[in-house]
């Protein structure tokens, strides 16, 4: 069985920064497209970031080009999301997902995951 923890979010300003990330408990992590979705209030969840399986495909929501990044650490079994430039409507609570060589436009979709995380609160206020 795949877990899926991610780290504790929080409150930062505008602007400010923040990092998360995300502990898989599963053998060869390498093998996992991971991906960050996140859910605001009223909204559905929406595709935020994902890593392909071979660490050479990343795939971005319009929302968060040039301000998100992520990483994965497959010694730690770890994947990291870098929010920078945060703005109040980013707030929202974040979840990890996690799926099996899963690899195209797909992974942009909640449909394409099979394990998730419980989600951590990130608030983007002053």
């Amino acid at each position: 069985q795949v877990q899926l923890v991610e780290s504790v979010g929080g409150l930062v300003q505008p602007g400010g920064s923040l990092s998360l990330s995300c502990a898989a408990s599963v053998r060869s992590f390498s093998a996992y497209t991971m991906a960050w979705f996140r859910h605001a209030p009223g909204k559905q969840r929406d595709f935020v970031i994902a890593i392909t399986y071979s660490g050479n495909t990343r795939y971005l929501a319009d929302a968060v080009k040039g301000r998100f990044t992520i990483s994965s650490d497959n010694a730690a079994n770890t994947t990291n999301l870098q929010m920078n430039s945060l703005k109040p409507k980013d707030t929202a609570i974040y979840y990890c997902a996690a799926q099996l060589l899963a690899d195209g436009r797909r992974v942009t979709t909640k449909e394409a995951y099979t394990y998730w995380g419980q989600g951590t609160q990130v608030t983007v206020s002053s």
